[in-house]
């Protein structure tokens, strides 16, 4: 008898017990894990106030689009994140807000890239929302949208908000100067690309980048080359932040007002980010939607 309780019954009753726990454990976190999206947008960031409203408008649309759904905010810079921390202004990286959303439940998670171009911020947001999303007790879900830039038609479509938000004031002989960020990552492409787009629709529209290719030197020689004597200057970036507000608009000798005046071109600076463009807007937006559809 001994035995036969021993070698038999045993066995059951620990097999019976650990069904009974497994079970328990799949109802507790099937109880857990309860569908709950939610959006995750992330810019590079600003230290600018001013330049916050590009970020105000930028949600104003997300929601209008999703209403009801939680929307958070995350930005990849770090450097502007400290530089707000010391100021008493607390960003989430992508990480924090991702470790945030988890925390509070959220099992389905849209992160919208509100970068221009699918260069090294993107990349390093695709990377963070995998981490997570491989986590054994992670998110189910987590998908990210494309950058501004990243099919054919979104350059059709970014060059068509680009022209119905040039000033008005504009002559055709007067030339338009976007200024990009640039970057050595292989997606700096992207300018001349939008370049070459741009030049479809009218042969004085020119974009350069502060580091990356073109050039304010090719710009210039472009410039020069079609006698151009008056060009409005405009951020071809999110925000008006610290790049338009110095390095394009400024009065350093170095700034692009600065040089363009030099070599004989009126300049005058348009100080408004693509993100307070609604027709810019409306491609993140789309981009988004297309994430939110494959939770």
């Amino acid at each position: 008898m001994r035995n036969f309780l021993g070698l038999r019954v045993l066995p059951v009753v620990v097999g019976l017990f650990f069904l009974l726990t497994l079970a328990s454990d799949v109802l507790a976190h099937g109880h857990r894990q309860e569908k709950k999206i939610g959006i995750l947008l992330v810019a590079f960031g600003t230290t600018y106030t001013q330049a916050q409203k590009a970020f105000t408008n930028i949600e104003r649309k997300v929601r209008q689009a999703f209403p009801g759904i939680p929307v958070y905010w995350a930005y990849t810079s770090k450097i502007i994140r400290h530089k707000l921390a010391k100021k008493g202004q607390k960003l989430l990286s992508p990480a924090q807000a991702l470790a945030k959303m988890m925390d509070e439940g959220f099992t389905h998670v849209a992160v919208q890239s509100l970068h221009t171009i699918p260069g090294a911020e993107y990349d390093y947001l695709v990377q963070v929302a995998q981490s997570f999303s491989g986590l054994p007790k992670g998110m189910q879900k987590i998908l990210v949208g494309h950058p501004l830039l990243a099919t054919h038609e979104d350059f059709q479509k970014t060059v068509q908000a680009l022209l119905q938000n040039i000033p008005t004031q504009r002559k055709q002989k007067e030339a338009v100067v976007f200024m990009g960020h640039g970057t050595h990552h292989l997606a700096n492409a992207c300018y001349p690309a939008l370049q070459y787009y741009l030049w479809q629709k009218d042969k004085n529209i020119f974009v350069g980048t502060v580091e990356g290719a073109p050039s304010l030197e090719d710009t210039v020689k472009e410039l020069k080359s079609r006698g151009i004597k008056k060009a409005y200057l405009l951020p071809f970036m999110s925000v008006a932040g610290d790049h338009a507000r110095n390095d394009m608009a400024g009065d350093e000798p170095d700034s692009w007002k600065s040089v363009l005046t030099a070599q004989g071109i009126e300049c005058i600076p348009v100080l408004k980010g693509t993100a307070e463009y609604d027709q810019i807007v409306d491609i993140w937006v789309e981009h988004l939607k297309a994430v939110m559809d494959q939770l």
